[in-house]
């Protein structure tokens, strides 16, 4: 019984970082309907900047966040002018195509450069017990940045001038235009900002799991099934949807192997979108 009770625990706690993760990708979705298909490559690009700064500097893996945030904000600004704002208008699969081929180039290169060998960050935070069982501390130190973050992202949503102005375009692009929002300033910095998300979660994944370059492919597919949980669009319903991740995971993880837990997840991936297509979390028609 402890065991079960041991393994929700840490699905709770790793749910949160997924839930982090996928608001960048429902971010990206919600403001201009576009797929990021690099997600799980910026990632992993994340996994290997705490792996490289940590083994060649000895940075403590919780010191480089703000570079991470930072740097995956550049980057997702020159996403946004290099795969993206061209496909803004025109069919799905444009986007869906352009962002994939980056994926790709992106996974090609660092495949030449590191090949697919397992890489480890050893990280060493100290656990507290309660009762019979000690939690881990790594998974709550990267729970708990998880949430301070997605309560930090949800803030600046809702009580800045510039997050206002991301939601308003998010609700209806050409009204945000006719009141003087650089609708394309917009974007572009809601892609940056999706993107930093997907690099901080790869930082924290890196601390609490082994990684290779190919990695990122498992974790965007669990940010689908995140996604569609929380309803496209909607970051704190994919936080809420992370945590549900999590305990599913936590909850089936003592009885099944788990190579068939992908199964399961994308069985109620599936389920879901048939049943709730906006989303288990998401904000009800009608609903005040």
């Amino acid at each position: 019984m402890l065991g079960i009770f041991a393994s929700v625990i840490d699905g709770l706690l790793v749910g949160l970082v997924y839930g982090l993760a996928a608001m960048g990708l429902t971010l990206i979705w919600g403001v201009m309907d576009v797929v990021n298909l690099t997600h799980g490559a910026m990632m992993v690009a994340g996994m290997f900047a705490l792996y490289l700064l940590t083994d060649a500097l000895g940075v403590s893996p919780y010191a480089i966040l703000p570079v991470a945030l930072a740097g995956g904000f550049l980057v997702g600004i020159l996403l946004y002018w290099v795969a993206i704002h061209r496909m803004i208008g025109r069919p799905p699969l444009m986007s869906l195509l352009s962002t994939f081929s980056v994926n790709l180039i992106l996974i090609g290169i660092g495949t030449a450069i590191w090949g697919t060998a397992l890489f480890n960050v050893s990280v060493s935070v100290p656990g507290f017990s309660v009762g019979r069982y000690t939690f881990p501390g790594a998974h709550v130190l990267a729970a708990a940045l998880a949430a301070m973050i997605a309560c930090l992202l949800y803030l600046f949503l809702h009580y800045t001038r510039l997050g206002k102005a991301i939601r308003a375009v998010a609700n209806n692009r050409e009204a945000a235009e006719l009141v003087a929002i650089p609708t394309t300033r917009v974007l572009a910095i809601s892609v940056g900002i999706g993107v930093a998300l997907a690099v901080v979660s790869g930082v924290l994944i890196g601390t609490l799991f082994p990684f290779t370059i190919l990695s990122g492919d498992g974790y965007q597919l669990k940010g689908f099934v995140v996604t569609v949980l929380g309803g496209l669009g909607n970051p704190i319903g994919a936080l809420m949807g992370g945590v549900a991740l999590g305990l599913l995971e936590g909850v089936i993880t003592p009885f099944v192997p788990v190579s068939w837990t992908l199964v399961i997840e994308f069985t109620l991936f599936v389920v879901v979108l048939i049943a709730f297509p906006d989303g288990i979390f998401a904000p009800r028609r009608g609903a005040s």
